[in-house]
């Protein structure tokens, strides 16, 4: 399985532990994730499914591609990021 981790920024907000999850895909894995925890899909992803403007997903070192689909592959030895960006001055 794969390891997802979350920024403290966004644990902050809402309890996100790492963990491992299954998916062959990037939406097949946050599905997974969101089955443990429902609260955090609205904080990743916006109303019609497609990652919010102020967040990054990276598969290993490599940012995700497809923010609408989330049909980037993931491997069951892979670690994906999610990252909450800071905005504001």
């Amino acid at each position: 399985m794969a390891r997802i981790t979350f920024t403290a920024n966004l644990q902050r907000h809402l309890a996100s532990p790492s963990m491992e999850a299954s998916g062959t895909t990037v939406r097949a894995l946050l599905d997974h994730v969101f089955e443990r925890n429902p609260r955090l899909r609205s904080y990743i992803l916006d109303d019609q499914g497609r990652v919010r403007r102020h967040v990054a997903i990276y598969v290993n070192d490599a940012r995700m591609t497809d923010r609408t689909g989330l049909s980037d592959p993931i491997q069951a030895t892979d670690e994906v990021f999610v990252i909450q960006a800071l905005t504001g001055g």
